[in-house]
C-alpha cells in the first residue's frame, strides 16, 4: 500500500479533480461470470467486488460509472476499438497483456485453482493429468497456461465462452476438472449445491503467465484516465473504503502487504 500512496503524492490531491472535469463519465467493461468479483443477480443487476470497487473509484474521482457487459476474450479488442474506457474484470497484469494495453496499479492478487471431483487423484502432476479433459474460460491466463504447459503433455484443454459454462459439463462428467481463479471457484462453484463432492487439488503458479496481480486495463497512451484511476485507488486505500468493500466479499485479504 505504501508504494501506491507514495506514487500519487501531490498528484493525488490535484490530479483527480482536474482530470475528472475533462471526462465526467468512466465506462468500465466486465464479464459478469466470475463471482464474487463480478456476477449478475436474479434481477439481472451487476454485483460483485469489482463492481463495488469501480463505483468507489468513480465516486472518489467525481465521475459517473457506466458498465458494459462482454465475454472475457473480447474485452481487450473492444477496449482497443474504444467501445469503453477501461476493463475491470479480474484481469491479471501479464507481460503479454502489457504489450497490448496499459494497467493500473494492482487492485488484488488471488491464486489459481485446479478443481476436480473428490477421489479423482488428479493434481497438477502431469502423470495424473495425461489423457484427462480440463475446461478453461476463453481469454484467461488459465487458458493460456494450460494450453502451453498441459496440452503438449497429452492433456485435452477445452475452452468455453466463460467460467459459468464450464461447471455443468464438469458435473455431468464431460470434464475431469477446471483451472480457474481460486476465489471464483470457491464462491461460484464449491460453495454451491452443484459443487458438493468437488475440491481444489492444486494451485499452480507461474508469474510469466499469471502476472503480478490483477489491475484495471486501459488503452496504451491514455495517461489521463490512468492517473485518475491510480489516484482514486490510492485514495480509497487511504480512506479505508477498499478495506470496507473487501470485508463485504472476503474473509481474508486479497491485497498483499506492500
Amino acid at each position: 500500500m505504501k508504494k501506491i500512496i507514495s506514487a500519487c503524492g501531490l498528484a493525488g490531491l490535484l490530479g483527480i479533480s482536474g482530470i475528472a472535469s475533462a471526462a465526467d463519465v468512466l465506462r468500465f467493461a466486465v464479464d459478469p461470470t466470475f463471482p464474487p468479483f463480478e456476477f449478475k443477480t436474479a434481477e439481472g443487476k451487476l454485483q460483485g467486488f469489482d463492481i463495488d470497487l469501480g463505483n468507489a473509484i468513480c465516486k472518489q474521482a467525481q465521475v459517473t460509472c457506466q458498465w458494459t457487459e462482454l465475454s472475457f476474450d473480447g474485452l481487450i479488442p473492444a477496449l482497443q476499438a474504444k467501445k469503453f474506457d477501461a476493463i475491470l474484470s479480474s484481469m491479471s497484469r501479464t507481460e503479454k497483456r502489457q504489450q497490448q494495453i496499459a494497467f493500473s496499479d494492482m487492485i488484488y492478487h488471488t491464486p489459481n485453482a485446479l478443481v476436480v471431483a473428490d477421489g479423482s487423484h488428479i493434481t497438477d502432476d502431469l502423470a495424473t493429468l495425461k489423457g484427462k479433459t480440463i475446461g478453461v474460460a476463453q481469454g484467461t491466463t488459465q487458458e493460456a497456461w494450460a494450453k502451453a504447459k498441459w496440452a503438449p503433455a497429452g492433456v485435452q484443454v477445452v475452452s468455453y465462452p466463460n467460467q459459468d459454462a464450464i461447471y455443468p459439463d464438469l458435473v455431468a462428467g464431460r470434464l475431469d476438472g477446471t483451472l480457474t481463479d481460486a476465489v471464483t471457484a470457491d464462491n461460484g462453484f464449491l460453495k454451491t449445491p452443484q459443487g458438493k463432492g468437488y475440491s481444489v487439488s492444486a494451485q499452480p503458479e507461474d508469474k510469466v503467465f499469471f502476472g503480478q496481480g490483477s489491475g484495471i486495463g486501459l488503452r496504451q497512451g491514455d495517461t489521463a484516465r490512468l492517473t485518475l484511476i491510480n489516484n482514486a485507488i490510492a485514495a480509497i486505500h487511504k480512506s479505508g473504503e477498499y478495506a470496507r468493500i473487501e470485508k463485504k466479499y472476503f474473509t481474508f485479504s486479497v491485497y498483499p502487504p506492500q
